[in-house]
């Protein structure tokens, strides 16, 4: 089974004894537990891998079969997994929800912001400090931990067609030209239309990266055809000079 979605303004009332943590449902701590107990009772029959959820082995187990169910809407290439599709997405939006606390600098991916972190800025107690409440952290993951609980409790932004939320009015928008069908954006080129400005920059190097075309090859001089159907120019051809 998979992890119950925990809601940001439930309360949790279900403890770890072991690390302290809370849960909303009984079912959640019991699937936290085998972090502690290193219970994996889901096992794939492939490789004997095991797993301490069932979601985690449907995931694994597409390693063997090759089954990608996840497709990008924008380019239609497809993931095994949906966490790898919302990270690849995010080339076509844009979209940078992982924020540098020291420099304001923006990512895609989290380790991509935990690498940036440990190598531009100075390593230090409190190194990471988060701009929506001032509290500070000496490690990066707890750092990423926290920002990613104010980013569950502020997305204010919801899609009135499928009521998908958005942290930014921006993202809101983008999204919606998917209900919308709009594509806003166009090549200067071939004319194609695109719904995000990134898409239009990937198109764009696809131009650049052409070969020019072959240059035209000069029309023949008047009556040189028919000269040389000529029988007498055939039994007497000019001589090289």
């Amino acid at each position: 089974a998979s992890l119950p979605e925990e809601k940001p303004n439930e309360k949790r009332k279900y403890k770890c004894n072991v690390c302290g943590k809370f849960f909303s449902y009984k079912s959640s701590l019991k699937i936290h537990l085998r972090i502690h107990t290193g219970e994996k009772p889901y096992k794939c029959l492939e490789c004997g891998k095991s797993f301490i959820r069932s979601d985690l082995l449907a995931s694994h187990q597409r390693i063997h079969t090759g089954e990608k169910p996840y497709q990008c809407p924008e380019c239609e290439k497809r993931f095994a997994e949906k966490s790898k599709l919302t990270n690849h997405y995010r080339i076509h939006t844009g979209e940078r929800p992982y924020r540098c606390g020291q420099c304001d600098k923006r990512f895609v991916r989290a380790h991509h912001l935990v690498k940036h972190q440990s190598s531009v800025h100075q390593a230090g107690a409190k190194l990471y400090s988060c701009r929506e409440c001032g509290q500070s952290f000496g490690h990066a993951q707890a750092f990423l931990s926290h920002q990613a609980s104010h980013a569950n409790g502020k997305r204010h932004q919801r899609c009135t067609e499928c009521l998908k939320t958005f942290a930014r009015r921006k993202y809101l928008l983008e999204h919606q030209r998917m209900h919308t069908g709009e594509n806003p954006y166009t090549c200067p080129h071939c004319g194609k239309h695109f719904r995000y400005k990134q898409s239009l920059k990937q198109h764009l190097r696809m131009h650049r990266e052409q070969p020019p075309p072959a240059p035209a090859v000069p029309p023949s001089l008047p009556g040189a055809s028919s000269l040389e159907k000529d029988p007498l120019f055939e039994t007497n051809p000019p001589s090289g000079t």
